[in-house]
């Protein structure tokens, strides 16, 4: 439950910290003291959206903090320990949020950071809060569902997973089907043009690296008369009549008489020898690599023509010949794949059907467990309603299918299917004798309205495992014995759970086991929300308030303290 619930610099909250019990918490006070306020701080501690806004004007930011106690076996606890927040014994819980001015939000568990993500997988575990905005989806026929699948969650659990795996495979299934056959024309398109690309790739016969080749070829092509200059001049200058040969052998011949008379001049005339057959063996390679080099202009010609194709190739497919190449496979098999088209579309088509009758029957035991937790939800509710001074009031809810050409067929008949099955769910009210059922949209008042929803929110509390809810202002439009009703209503659920309820009642708060007040002071330069638990006496001059207006009189006192007492007994009996 909600133990403590601190707020600083939020809105036009200064600091409040406000301790709640167990049993029914009242909180009450005039239109605009600030009652939604703390609806909205408590909702950023169960991951709503942070903004700018929240922070007081002035301040550079604004704190939320809460303290719950969790029981043992709480799913809440398994949240926290799966998101790694360490829990003490007692089951204590600390959430804060901080808001700068600039709208950032910090988020801490326990004193540990945690994103907004996990503190969404926990707040649903903590606190439900029950607004006006409820009773208006009330008046949406389509989110009917979503009240009834909650009230049947137990039976209904495994059939909605099941159904709801299947008719995620259909539903792609379906789409890859549409748009294979949207594409058909396409297909034909797209074959030509791939078979274009791949016969113009053929046509080359690239080989791998064949690029790199032949630049390599080019450069050598484009300098094969400055090589060939080269070598012929190093040759001239080594081999002839006065050349380095030549002047290298006399010298050798000059050592080699010199050694007979200086024994100094053997390893001299050692390295001359050397020098010598190895500037021999440098001509012969230079006469060789001279007869070699055949220069062709047409050779030229024909490198760069087979360079200007690869080139042109490489604008279209890929950086290089390999990348080239390696298109064509991707192509190559993307064309096997076409021209295989007719054999994929049966194979989806029959994916198609099988999914379809197998997405059959388990929508259709999905809608038959439906049909029976919605005879269930209506006679609970039509019980909640009599209690709540709709005697006789009939309540029902409409299970339809609807048919549909592109749908699915079941027993039959194709019918429109959806993520939640089949089914459209509509709630129906007779308010009073000798009427027909009609949708509840279109006939209840708001006070009715306003007691369906406490109908089933009273059904569901007992469902869930959250300690805490939330009224805000769900009294809205009744008055007189429906009040009380209310009331009443409201305070056995407190007898279950931890019930905070914002209220304009006197019915209602008169039932409360903790009354605050919502109180709005103004000063010159500032405006401030105090929120302040109410005291015996404090609680008849509210009570008084609420009963006559502005003008409280001793008349209205003692009505108050009457209320008081009604509602103490009251609250013995049930």
């Amino acid at each position: 439950m909600l133990v403590e619930l601190s707020i600083r610099n939020f809105a036009i909250i200064k600091s409040v910290t406000v301790s709640f019990q167990k049993g029914l918490n009242i909180l009450t006070g005039e239109t605009g003291a600030g009652k939604s306020i703390i609806i909205d701080a408590l909702g950023l501690l169960l991951g709503g959206r942070a903004s700018a806004d929240f922070v007081r004007y002035g301040e550079p930011r604004a704190e939320v903090e809460g303290l719950f106690e969790l029981p043992p076996g709480h799913p809440g606890l398994d949240v926290c320990k799966n998101v790694g927040v360490q829990i003490e014994q007692d089951g204590m819980l600390v959430v804060r949020r901080d808001i700068s001015n600039q709208g950032k939000s910090i988020i801490r568990i326990n004193g540990q950071l945690v994103t907004l993500a996990m503190l969404r997988e926990l707040g649903p575990w903590l606190v439900t809060v029950h607004g006006q905005h409820d009773t208006h989806m009330l008046m949406q026929s389509d989110k009917h569902i979503k009240w009834l699948d909650a009230y049947g969650e137990t039976e209904l659990g495994a059939a909605k997973q099941e159904y709801g795996t299947l008719y995620t495979a259909y539903r792609k299934t379906k789409q890859d089907l549409e748009r294979m056959a949207r594409n058909d024309r396409e297909l034909v398109q797209r074959i030509d043009l791939l078979q274009y690309q791949l016969d113009e790739i053929e046509s080359a016969t690239l080989t791998p690296g064949e690029d790199e080749k032949l630049m390599q070829q080019r450069k050598k092509w484009m300098n094969i008369e400055k090589v060939y200059s080269t070598i012929q001049d190093a040759y001239r200058a080594l081999h002839g009549d006065q050349k380095g040969m030549d002047w290298l052998g006399h010298a050798m011949g000059e050592l080699e008489r010199g050694v007979n008379y200086e024994e100094q001049l053997v390893p001299i005339l050692e390295m001359v020898q050397s020098a010598y057959y190895q500037i021999e063996d440098v001509v012969h390679n230079l006469r060789q690599l001279s007869y070699q080099m055949d220069f062709e202009p047409e050779q030229l010609a024909e490198v760069e023509r087979r360079l200007d194709q690869i080139q042109s190739l490489k604008r279209k497919y890929g950086k290089s010949v390999d990348d080239i190449l390696e298109y064509a496979a991707t192509i190559q098999d993307e064309l096997d794949d076409m021209h295989h088209y007719e054999d994929r579309l049966q194979q989806v088509e029959k994916q198609l059907q099988e999914l379809a009758a197998d997405l059959a029957v388990e929508a259709l035991e999905l809608s038959v467990i439906r049909s029976e937790c919605a005879g269930k939800l209506a006679q609970e509710i039509e019980q909640q309603l009599k209690e709540l001074h709709m005697e006789r009031a009939r309540f029902a809810i409409d299970v339809r299918q609807t048919p549909d050409d592109d749908g699915v067929e079941i027993d039959g008949i194709k019918r429109f299917v959806d993520a939640n099955g089949m089914d459209q769910i509509e709630f129906l009210i007779s308010p009073n004798p000798g009427e027909p059922l009609r949708p509840l949209a279109k006939i209840a008042s708001g006070g009715e309205l306003s007691r369906v929803m406490l109908a089933i929110k009273t059904i569901l509390a007992g469902t869930d495992q959250v300690e805490t809810l939330i009224f805000d202002e769900v009294d809205t439009g009744v008055s007189g014995r429906a009040a009380q009703a209310i009331a009443e209503k409201l305070a056995r659920v407190a007898g279950q759970r931890q019930v905070l309820c914002i209220t304009h009642l006197p019915q209602v708060a008169s039932m409360a086991d903790a009354h605050f007040l919502i109180k709005k002071e103004m000063s010159e330069n500032e405006t401030e929300t105090r929120v302040n638990r109410l005291s015996d006496d404090e609680r008849v001059s509210e009570l008084a308030r609420m009963l006559s207006g502005a003008e409280v009189t001793a008349k209205t006192e003692e009505h108050a303290r009457e209320m008081i007492l009604l509602g103490r007994e009251r609250k013995t009996v049930s």
